[in-house]
């Protein structure tokens, strides 16, 4: 799962648009992966994917060219990625 969300944002020319319409597509390989995934001792393994979409999708943000994404002032990097760009936290 990693490789795939990994995929979506990588540095080049499709892992450069808007952090909104780069979330959609993360949000459902994100929401099918934990379907599957679902059984059993599942958290360790949401946590560990969680931690590993944050830290990318930040360095993307931050990564982009003209105009990097930022939160709002006095708001932090998970509220504003979680809250406000409405990626799926499993």
């Amino acid at each position: 799962m990693c490789t795939r969300a990994g995929a979506v944002t990588r540095n080049d020319q499709r892992g450069t648009g808007p952090g909104p319409k780069l979330i959609t597509p993360v949000n459902r390989q994100v929401r099918g992966w934990a379907n599957d995934f679902d059984h059993g001792r599942s958290r360790p393994a949401f946590r560990a994917m969680n931690w590993f979409l944050q830290q990318r999708m930040v360095g993307h943000l931050k990564r982009r060219s003209q105009r990097p994404d930022r939160p709002p002032k006095g708001v932090t990097w998970y509220a504003h990625l979680y809250k406000q760009l409405g990626l799926v936290q499993l």
